[in-house]
């Protein structure tokens, strides 16, 4: 079991409130993801559902259990941290035997637990490697190994493929999908990578300066974006938001229209100048500009789409897939 709930939780430094009072549940088996900005607080949260931090007032509870006051190594987590934090003189087998020689687990146990994390992280022919014979993402699955064997209630990542290259943060995306599925234990992963969250979540934590904005499966934050700051935050690219009389004219203060929701037309409504235009192969995404709407439109269209930097294009969003907000950023 694996639920942690937070029960009116809040985190201050000194004068200054990082977590104002916040309620959450993580239900057993979930992968959560917390996802914002810089200084959003989703690091700051989970080190206190590990106990790394103190909490300020609230209660965190681990399957009912209250863990508020509970020593880090008590609560039943383990965690995983951006830098691999391996020892360097350690073979891959015996990085991964760490914590459960410190636990005083018998060597049999511990060598099918190895067997057992090695053979999911595809480790196996590396045990008696070191760390500096391995490449970063081996280097990550070794730190995710050391973190399997302890058999926790729960996992929590901490921006973990940030010191990846893109190729390898795409793989290890995928790796610990599958590690999710295998094992269905509770992970909480952080994240300020949008696109890392709307691909591995099954419920997505919105957070703004210590608030949480939303929570959701990731494509009903897509689909449906409560304020303003989800709206343009979730999706690559972002969602083209506009204001003035064109918003005033659909009963809103502003309008939101996704790249994918416009098409280049003959006889579209809004019109403007192509300024970069980004072939990815099977989409391109239009840079629009000078429509007097936004300082920049992004249109989503088929990779060939027929269109060059200086264009002068007509614009048709599709009115169905239109999102609007009230003056007080609120999803109307």
């Amino acid at each position: 079991m694996g639920q942690i709930t937070l029960n009116q939780v809040t985190k201050s430094f000194g004068e200054t409130q990082v977590i104002p009072p916040l309620d959450l549940t993580i239900e057993d088996g979930e992968f959560a993801v917390f996802v914002g900005p810089s200084g959003c607080g989703k690091s700051t949260l989970l080190r206190l559902i590990a106990g790394l931090e103190d909490v300020s007032s609230g209660h965190i509870e681990i399957d009912g259990r209250d863990v508020t006051d509970v020593a880090p190594a008590k609560r039943g987590l383990a965690m995983v941290f951006q830098s691999y934090a391996l020892y360097p003189h350690m073979s891959v087998r015996k990085n991964i035997a760490f914590p459960m020689k410190m636990a005083g687990v018998d060597q049999a146990e511990q060598d099918a637990r190895i067997k057992k994390a090695a053979a999911a992280l595809n480790l196996t022919d590396y045990l008696d490697r070191r760390p500096g014979q391995l490449s970063g993402g081996q280097r990550q699955r070794v730190a995710i190994g050391r973190a399997i064997v302890r058999e926790p209630e729960a996992f929590l990542f901490d921006e973990p493929l940030s010191n990846l290259d893109a190729a390898l943060r795409v793989g290890m995306r995928m790796e610990i999908g599958e590690l999710h599925k295998q094992l269905a234990t509770t992970m909480i992963y952080v994240t300020h990578d949008q696109v890392e969250a709307m691909t591995m979540a099954d419920k997505i934590v919105v957070l703004r300066a210590g608030v949480i904005e939303q929570v959701g499966s990731p494509l009903d934050l897509y689909h449906n974006p409560r304020n303003l700051f989800v709206a343009g935050f979730i999706g690559s690219p972002t969602m083209n938001l506009i204001s003035g009389a064109e918003a005033e004219q659909h009963g809103a203060a502003t309008i939101g229209i996704r790249p994918e929701h416009l098409t280049v037309t003959q006889d579209g409504p809004w019109q403007g100048t192509v300024g970069v235009a980004e072939h990815l192969g099977s989409d391109t995404f239009v840079h629009v500009h000078g429509t007097g709407l936004a300082e920049t439109i992004t249109v989503r269209q088929a990779g060939d789409v027929p269109v060059r930097h200086g264009d002068t294009v007509r614009l048709t969003p599709d009115l169905s897939r239109m999102h609007k907000f009230g003056a007080d950023g609120l999803r109307l």
